[in-house]
């Protein structure tokens, strides 16, 4: 079940310790496709009331596989002010090409037309290939609320592109596979969605002004620390449940288990992901 009274606790955390002023509810690390669409409004709820002047974007993601859902979540972010909202490709009856895609955008963005809308790219989990760059060319028109892309997939060729098309810089480009950022900042990503961010915020935090200075020496230092820390715990299989159980470790907050069909880390898991986390020594010396 969700746990709202956790959410105050939560924000506080990410705000004071890991230098986090940001939020993406509802996504993939938040297993918000595994949620009925009530939960998803509660929690949506809470971290709007929990944020408010404490955080200073909330984005809400409203992707469903129905468009009726989609567009019921949209005008209830919408009715509780959220900074942003956020839709996945549908992945069971997918989108053959751009247009087809962008029609269904535009129906559930036109559903709060006051709300910056970004579409939540993510073809590894949804298996719709059509490209970003392509996705991009007049969408403005179709969809005025348009305001970037959450582009959680490694072909920064594509990402590339969308950037070198973005001259006037009216879109934004929030990366979202954490162990590429740097990669992604070079080409000109400008922000960042993950779930590593929850317990290395404040070390990522350190890695965008060492790349802002710039200091590329440092900024990969940080960058090759948490690709380090991923590539162990990706060998012992990592998700979700896994990240949950990071999360509680590092913050003591628990996060609780996840929804079936996923299953719980185990504690063979944990006990060497802490260890990994633990042995690892980051330039500001922490």
């Amino acid at each position: 079940q969700i746990n709202l009274p956790v959410i105050r606790q939560y924000v506080h955390y990410l705000v004071n310790e890991q230098n986090v002023k940001n939020v993406f509810v509802n996504g993939t690390t938040g297993e918000g496709l595994s949620l009925s669409i009530q939960e998803r409004k509660q929690l949506a709820e809470e971290w709007m009331c929990q944020g408010k002047d404490k955080l200073d974007h909330v984005i809400i993601h409203v992707g469903a596989l129905n468009l009726p859902e989609c567009q019921e979540l949209a005008r209830h972010a919408a009715a509780i002010g959220a900074g942003g909202i956020s839709v996945i490709a549908p992945f069971f009856f997918k989108p053959t090409n751009k247009d087809e895609l962008v029609a269904f955008l535009q129906k559930v963005a036109s559903e709060a037309p006051e709300v910056p809308f970004y579409y939540y790219h993510i073809p590894p989990l949804t298996g719709v290939k059509i490209r970003v760059e392509e996705l991009l060319d007049g969408i403005k028109a179709q969809i005025p609320t348009f305001q970037g892309v959450k582009f959680s997939d490694t072909d920064l060729l594509d990402l590339a592109q969308c950037i070198n098309k973005n001259e006037t810089g009216e879109f934004e480009f929030l990366y979202g596979v954490d162990e590429q950022l740097l990669g992604a900042l070079a080409v000109g990503a400008n922000g960042a969605v993950g779930s590593t961010y929850n317990y290395l915020g404040r070390q990522t935090n350190l890695m965008l002004q060492a790349f802002a200075k710039p200091d590329l020496a440092l900024a990969q230092k940080y960058q090759f620390l948490t690709g380090e820390f991923l590539n162990f715990v990706i060998k012992l299989g990592f998700g979700v449940a896994q990240t949950k159980a990071v999360m509680t470790f590092v913050s003591g907050i628990p996060m609780g288990p996840p929804r079936l069909p996923l299953v719980d880390a185990s504690s063979e898991f944990i006990v060497k992901a802490k260890a990994k986390l633990d042995s690892i020594v980051w330039p500001d010396g922490d």
